[in-house]
C-alpha cells in the first residue's frame, strides 16, 4: 500500500513534466531541479512512512508471502514500480535527457526507490522482506526500458481498474473503511491489466491504433490474505481472468497542458469497456462494461 503513496507523491511533482509533448534541449538547471525535488520529496516520504508504519524495528528477516492474496499484491508492486519509472522518465525527458537515457535511468531509479522499502519491511516485526516483492518491483521498474530495448517503442501498458467488491464491510480494517481506502486495500475489487497495442505488432494490417486488447487478472471472496483463512471464515476464494478492449491515448496530442495531463492520468487506468471473464468458480461471463 505504501508503494502507492510514493507513486502518488511522484505523480504530483511530475505533473509539469507529464504535460510536455516534445523533447526540450538539455538543461542542467532542470536536471538539478528534478534531482532536488525528487530527493527531498523521497526523503520526506520515507521519513513519514517510517514514523507511521515502521516502529520498534527489530532483527532483519525474510518472509515468504507469495501465496497471499493469490499474488495480486505482487502484480500491484509490478504496476506501481512501472508507473513510477514511467513518471520518472517524463521528468528526465523534461530535463532534456534523450528518450533512451531517460528510460534507462528511470528504471534504475525505480529499483533504487523501491528497494529501501523492502529493507524496512525486513526490519519490521510485523512484516519481513519479501523476495516476491523485490522481483515484482524490479520487473516493473525495468518493463518500460525492456520494451524500448526490444522494440524501441512502448507496446504494452500495465493498467489498473477498481470496482467495490462489497466485502469491505466484513473486515473494514483490512479491506478499507471507506472508498479511498478500499481502492488501495481491497484486492477483491482491483483488476490489473496488460494493455497490448495490437496495431504496433501488426503494422501492415489496418488495425485501429487507438484500440488495444487487454488481458487482466483479479481475485474474489478473499477477506484474509490467506486463502485457507478466508475459507475458514465461510468464503470461497477464487482467481478470475479477463480479456477485454482498451483505449490508447498516446496518439492524441492536445495543445492545452491540462488536456495532456488528463490523458496521461487516464493512461494509468483501464476505462470501462467490454470484457470477457473466466473463473473456475463461475466459468465464462461476459460484461458489456467492466471496470
Amino acid at each position: 500500500m505504501y508503494q502507492k503513496v510514493v507513486l502518488g507523491w511522484l505523480l504530483f511533482f511530475a505533473l509539469p513534466a507529464l504535460a510536455q509533448d516534445s523533447l526540450p534541449a538539455p538543461s542542467k538547471k532542470r536536471l538539478k531541479t528534478v534531482a532536488w525535488i525528487g530527493g527531498i520529496g523521497y526523503v520526506g516520504t520515507m521519513t513519514g512512512l517510517s514514523l507511521i508504519w515502521y516502529d520498534n524495528l527489530g532483527k532483519f528477516k525474510f518472509f515468504n508471502d507469495n501465496h497471499e492474496w493469490y499474488a495480486t499484491d505482487k502484480i500491484g508492486h509490478f504496476y506501481t514500480a512501472y508507473q513510477f519509472s514511467r513518471a520518472t522518465e517524463q521528468s528526465l525527458k523534461w530535463a532534456g535527457l534523450s528518450e533512451k537515457k531517460a528510460r534507462l535511468w528511470a528504471g534504475i531509479t525505480g529499483i533504487a526507490v523501491m528497494a529501501p522499502i523492502e529493507v524496512l519491511d525486513g526490519f519490521s516485526p510485523k512484516y519481513g522482506a519479501s523476495w516476491g516483492d523485490l522481483v515484482a518491483n524490479t520487473s516493473g521498474a525495468m518493463f518500460l526500458f525492456g520494451q524500448s530495448a526490444l522494440w524501441n517503442d512502448t507496446r504494452i501498458q500495465p493498467k489498473f481498474s477498481f470496482f467495490p467488491s462489497g466485502l469491505a464491510r466484513y473486515r473494514p480494517n483490512l479491506l478499507g473503511a471507506n472508498f479511498p481506502q478500499q481502492i488501495i486495500k481491497d484486492y477483491n475489487g482491483q483488476t490489473y491489466w496488460l494493455s497490448v497495442n495490437v496495431g504496433k505488432f501488426l503494422p501492415k494490417r489496418k488495425f485501429p491504433k487507438w484500440l488495444n486488447l487487454a488481458v487482466g487478472y483479479g481475485i474474489g471472496d478473499m477477506v484474509s490474505a490467506e486463502p485457507l483463512q478466508s475459507k475458514v471464515m465461510g468464503f470461497e476464494p477464487y482467481r478470475e481472468y479477463y480479456l477485454g478492449l482498451d483505449f490508447d491515448f498516446q496518439y492524441l496530442k492536445p495543445k492545452k497542458r491540462i488536456a495532456r495531463i488528463a490523458l496521461y492520468l487516464l493512461g494509468l487506468i483501464r476505462l470501462p469497456a467490454p470484457a470477457l471473464a473466466y473463473s473456475p468458480r463461475y466459468g465464462w461471463r461476459g460484461h458489456w462494461l467492466y471496470f
